[in-house]
């Protein structure tokens, strides 16, 4: 039988590696499938991971109608035995609806990789609509790290180096580099405490807070 899985964990935490590997073990069993990707960090059309590794893909807007595409695709004579799908938590309620139906009605399995919370600490709307509907949810054992060494469970913005709890939900960046100067945007997991005290690794060091090492190596 066909499942909806979710796989979802903060960002940094490898769920776009993941996608493009499970992609690979499907395909190389004889699989066929299609790749969809909406906002990634290198471009329109691209799934990337931080690894560097990159997939062509198919970009999804709001407009887009996953149950018609892949109904297309098969009245045509094509095959598709299952959909990756990246950047879930953008997708619309309406899609993930959509992909619901296609492993129901179809019989294709999805698989699909999210973050939960945006900046604001909210539910997207996608990642939600999967929680209530999905299979299986799956939590990424790979955890990300907070600057302090504890596990990260939120994603915060900053802007110009100062963390942000307000604006739109969707603008584009990457988890920040601190080797250089701040990015105009840029995202920074952080554990609960330095979330909601909006401490991150730059500010902490500038108020002398700097982080202990972390017990590696």
């Amino acid at each position: 039988m066909a499942e909806l899985h979710f796989f979802t964990g903060t960002m940094d935490s490898g769920k776009s590696t993941l996608a493009l590997q499970t992609n690979h073990n499907h395909a190389a069993r004889g699989r066929v499938g299609r790749i969809f990707t909406t906002h990634d960090r290198a471009g329109e059309a691209q799934l990337s991971s931080r690894l560097g590794l990159t997939h062509e893909a198919l970009e999804v807007n709001p407009e887009f109608d996953f149950w018609r595409y892949v109904v297309t695709a098969l009245t045509q004579g094509g095959r598709v035995d299952y959909l990756i799908c990246d950047e879930a938590q953008f997708y619309t309620r309406d899609q993930i609806d959509q992909l619901a139906k296609i492993v129901d009605e179809l019989q294709i399995d999805v698989f699909a990789f999210g973050i939960l919370t945006d900046f604001r600490t909210q539910l997207f709307e996608g990642s939600l609509r999967l929680i209530e509907l999905a299979d299986r949810v799956n939590v990424l054992q790979v955890e990300a790290l907070c600057w302090c060494g504890k596990r990260a469970t939120h994603n915060a913005r900053t802007e110009d180096g100062i963390m942000v709890t307000e604006g739109e939900v969707i603008v584009v960046g990457d988890v920040e580099d601190r080797s250089g100067p701040p990015a105009e945007v840029a995202y920074e997991v952080l554990c609960r405490q330095h979330h909601r005290r909006r401490l991150t690794a730059a500010r902490a060091k500038a108020v002398s807070l700097a982080p202990e090492p972390l017990p590696f190596g």
